[in-house]
């Protein structure tokens, strides 16, 4: 017995493995990529390369196009591959639409879950492997995200917010009875610094990721208060401060310059949509190394609905026609006066699964394509903390894998069709569909 231990003992200090140990190898799979942006950072873009996966993570990228016997081989050698993409601002347990109102009050917190269900697979085949969802059902959303953890569903990884807003303020309900106004009342509504110190930590004990705030009034909230601040210094101060200490990021909302300005001095980690930033917001982005998330597809969509929506209550249409054309320029300013930036498009007021018309609207607003896909990938992963797990396509990294038809350094339009998406090594849009 003595014997057959020490021999044991020897053949794992060798790196020899029971024969039990080497029939469960974890299989590899060889995806050959015949255009490659491995590292958005450096731009350079690679041809002829082979990523080996293996355990739904990247194991090494090799010269030229490789396989081993018996392995799978994903042939993208027609293909221009990248880092799958972030969307750092969405709400994907619902849309905007004509009957919108009315599901607010019908839809059960099932029925929106499984909702998110279908945008989140939407979502992930237009090649946004990691989102940040920034308002919804709190039992919905946490329901969503870990369903996917945990491989139950298809969808991107979600990092999902607990909202913490102002009473009455964006984030409140607006526009129906009384009675039915009640049925909203959420926990993590808050007047005052220390209400709004227990709102975090409410929203944090609810299983919130990151905390979403409102400093200002929104386009979407049915009410006339405008697109001003909302929240007081000390009420930004006191959630940015607990939410720090809970180990929490927060993004916050913003439109007007008042209420743009008064969050980053508060130390808000992102501003969602900043329309009307000034160079004193554009000192502050820099000064506390916040992020812009500009949200332009939002925008886009509002001001064009204002004009044709029948269904757009008066008090949206109005704000919507007055913030829609503006928020091109507010990221061409923040890009020039060197801001950080983070994709994010408001999908929900847009159609889920079009995420990707973002990168049109970046460019127009005068950034590259490079950039505007940095946005998505490289910026995306440091604003969220993941730029150990995603990003980049390196060796360790979860192998979120995505590949058009075309060159998108030309063309940013080829990535509003994807032609491959995996993630976490997983296939969720087969290059021969």
């Amino acid at each position: 017995m003595k014997k057959t231990i020490l021999l044991a003992a020897a053949m794992f200090a060798a790196g020899a493995q029971p024969a039990s140990a080497q029939g469960n190898a974890e299989p590899r799979t060889f995806i050959q990529a015949g255009s490659l942006l491995a590292d958005p950072s450096s731009g350079r873009v690679d041809k002829a390369k082979t990523i080996v996966v293996s355990g739904g993570r990247i194991v090494e990228i090799r010269d030229g196009f490789v396989a081993e016997d018996g392995a799978k081989v994903i042939d993208l050698r027609d293909a221009f591959v990248l880092p799958g993409f972030i969307d750092s601002h969405v709400h994907i347990t619902f849309e905007s639409s004509p009957s919108s109102r009315l599901d607010a009050v019908t839809k059960s917190t099932t029925d929106q879950a499984f909702d998110g269900v279908v945008y989140a697979e939407r979502t992930l085949r237009a090649g946004f492997t990691t989102v940040v969802d920034l308002g919804a059902d709190v039992e919905a959303i946490n329901a969503l995200r870990d369903a996917i953890a945990a491989g139950k569903v298809s969808g991107p990884r979600i990092i999902a917010a607990g909202g913490v807003a102002a009473h009455g303020g964006h984030g409140d309900a607006h526009g129906y009875r009384h009675e039915i106004l009640e049925l909203f009342r959420s926990p993590t509504l808050c007047s005052g610094a220390d209400d709004c110190a227990r709102a975090v930590r409410v929203a944090i004990q609810q299983g919130a990721d990151i905390i979403k705030t409102a400093s200002t009034g929104g386009v979407m909230s049915n009410t006339s208060a405008g697109l001003g601040q909302q929240m007081s210094d000390e009420e930004l101060s006191s959630i940015v401060q607990t939410a720090h200490r809970l180990g929490r990021k927060v993004a916050a909302h913003a439109h007007g310059t008042d209420g743009v300005n008064a969050a980053l001095r508060a130390g808000v980690d992102s501003v969602e949509h900043g329309t009307y930033l000034d160079a004193e917001s554009i000192r502050l982005f820099k000064a506390k190394g916040s992020y812009l998330v500009p949200t332009l597809m939002a925008g886009d969509t509002v001001g064009r609905q204002a004009e044709t929506a029948a269904w757009m209550p008066e008090p949206v249409r109005a704000k919507a026609r007055q913030v829609g054309p503006l928020m091109v320029d507010a990221l061409r300013r923040a890009h020039e006066g060197g801001v950080r930036i983070a994709f994010g498009t408001d999908s929900a007021v847009s159609p889920h699964g079009q995420n990707a018309r973002e990168f049109t609207l970046m460019v127009k607003a005068g950034l590259t394509p490079l950039d505007a896909i940095r946005s998505a990938t490289v910026w995306g992963a440091a604003h969220t903390g993941l730029e150990q797990e995603v990003g980049t396509l390196t060796a360790g990294k979860a192998a979120d894998i995505i590949a058009v038809k075309g060159d998108p350094l030309a063309d940013v339009r080829t990535l509003e069709s994807m032609a491959f998406v995996m993630k976490g090594g997983v296939i969720a849009r087969s290059h021969a569909e």
